[in-house]
């Protein structure tokens, strides 16, 4: 492995992976500062760029936007007082009445200083764990693999905060669009008349369509309000590094603990840096000696926050490398980018193509030190930029994703696509139906249909499925997360009624 990774980080070292990288996280810090369009939207709207990059230049442009937009979210976070994206929302707790209390450069300082060490015990995560997990699923077969996917859909739907239904649905709509289209024996499914669905629908337009368009028009209405708190805010920053060192000092077994939180998190699919978040703030409070300081403005809540939120991007890669069941909505669509270039992730990349897991490795390291040096030098610039009205932003980034699905075939087909899917999206958002579970259901049914059909021409016995031990693991568990998460909603319910039938104060 020693060899591959020495051999991956001569590509990546070379100057114009460099300064993709260096594009990446810039654009990632940007995309994460400005409130609401997230890390995931960042993404989106740099994967068609990709496309005629060869694989390590256009997996090392992604994961520089991974980590910056990762770290991104602290600046509205301590600025404004609104979490940049929803995985740095506990960095506001205390980040903003920080920056309130007349020291904005001590928390950003802490932050991005927390982002690096968490970003960077998550890679030492991903190159011991991944290749052991991947090594363990060289024995899987048809049966194991069918049985994961369905776990992993489970898992996602469940933890869609108390709309089990809602998630179960939408995962097996985005299953349904994946049929559109001739099946793996040239049989002709479903085309609608539309002759431009006979090789059905395009993985990018259909993503970007559910996810950033309807993302882009709630955000017109939760920001309408929110925007008038960025009136009047002070953007001259200085950091204090001296102060940033003797408080990271005083960090060290909660970082520690934040980060391996953040890995674990973000290794377990339909997680993401918002789960980990929260449990890393709640742990950070458990164990501190002032746990009354919480939400007042201790640089323990800052590191907890941002530590954890970083840390999802190494453990995230864990089960999309080793696996190919991505951790989270990030991970899925870099997991589309590999599937466009031709690369299946899964237990046989490691062996297929191990330069490329190396330039993985490589691209997280050299983004962390690059988002670190960006962050501390421009943090000034990218708080003036944090404050973008989304009446500007929102109709420019809209151009970027119609430009960016239709250079997918030169094809103004796939525009439509966009639009059409950005509708459904936005009406599912507004019935509050989870949109990662649809997406995730996009992006796994293709390889869930294939594994299917080949367990069954190797056995055409149902049972097979339940006479394999990992298989038969897999599908209790399956069964298990649902029935947790029905009993989750049955108390979310109850606090609900028993929280109405309360008398007021």
């Amino acid at each position: 492995m020693a060899d591959f990774f020495l051999q991956a980080l001569g590509q990546v070292s070379s100057p114009s992976v460099l300064a993709l990288i260096v594009i990446g996280v810039l654009f990632g810090i940007i995309g994460g500062s400005i409130p609401g369009f997230t890390v995931t939207m960042a993404i989106l709207v740099v994967f068609p760029f990709t496309f005629a990059m060869d694989p390590v230049s256009g997996v090392s442009l992604m994961v520089g936007v991974f980590v910056g937009g990762y770290s991104g979210g602290i600046v509205s976070g301590v600025m404004l007082g609104i979490p940049g994206t929803p995985s740095s929302i506990t960095t506001v707790y205390d980040g903003y009445p920080m920056a309130q209390n007349g020291e904005p450069g001590r928390a950003l300082g802490i932050g991005v200083a927390a982002s690096f060490i968490g970003t960077l015990i998550s890679v030492a995560v991903l190159v011991f764990f991944g290749p052991l997990i991947a090594s363990f699923s060289m024995n899987f077969r048809p049966w194991e693999i069918t049985a994961l996917i369905v776990f992993a859909l489970t898992l996602v739907a469940g933890l869609s905060s108390g709309a089990l239904l809602k998630g179960l649905l939408a995962a097996t709509l985005g299953l349904l669009i994946t049929t559109v289209g001739y099946d793996r024996n040239s049989n002709l499914r479903f085309d609608f008349d539309i002759p431009a669905l006979g090789s059905g629908f395009e993985i990018l337009p259909v993503m970007i369509g559910i996810f950033a368009f309807s993302q882009l028009m709630g955000n017109l209405e939760k920001l309408r309000d929110e925007q008038g708190k960025a009136k009047g805010v002070d953007t001259s920053v200085t950091i204090p590094y001296g102060l940033i060192l003797k408080d990271m000092a005083g960090q060290k077994l909660n970082t520690l603990r934040s980060s391996l939180i953040g890995s674990l998190v973000g290794a377990l699919p339909g997680t993401g840096g918002t789960v980990a978040n929260f449990i890393s703030y709640d742990q950070a409070k458990k164990f501190s000696r002032h746990p009354e300081t919480f939400g007042k403005g201790t640089p323990s809540g800052i590191v907890a926050s941002e530590a954890s939120n970083s840390a999802v991007a190494g453990g995230a890669f864990v089960p999309t490398l080793a696996l190919g069941i991505p951790g989270d909505l990030p991970m899925a669509i870099m997991m589309g980018v590999l599937i466009l270039h031709g690369i299946n992730p899964g237990p046989l990349m490691f062996e297929q193509n191990p330069v490329l897991v190396g330039a993985i490795y490589a691209s997280l390291l050299i983004g962390a030190v690059v988002m670190v040096l960006c962050q501390l030098l421009l943090v000034r610039w990218f708080a003036k930029i944090s404050l973008i009205p989304q009446e500007i932003l929102v109709p420019v980034v809209l151009m970027l994703c119609a430009i960016g699905s239709y250079a997918l075939n030169n094809n103004l087909f796939d525009i439509w696509v966009l639009f059409v899917f950005g509708v459904i999206g936005y009406l599912l958002w507004k019935a509050e139906v989870p949109l990662t579970p649809l997406i995730l259901g996009v992006v796994l049914g293709n390889n869930l249909e294939r594994q299917l059909f080949r367990a069954l021409e190797l056995d055409d016995s149902w049972m097979t499925f339940l006479t394999r031990p990992l298989s038969a693991l897999f599908l209790a568990l399956a069964v298990a997360s649902v029935i947790f998460s029905l009993y989750q909603d049955r108390k979310i319910q109850q606090n609900q009624l028993r929280a109405k039938n309360l008398p007021e104060q």
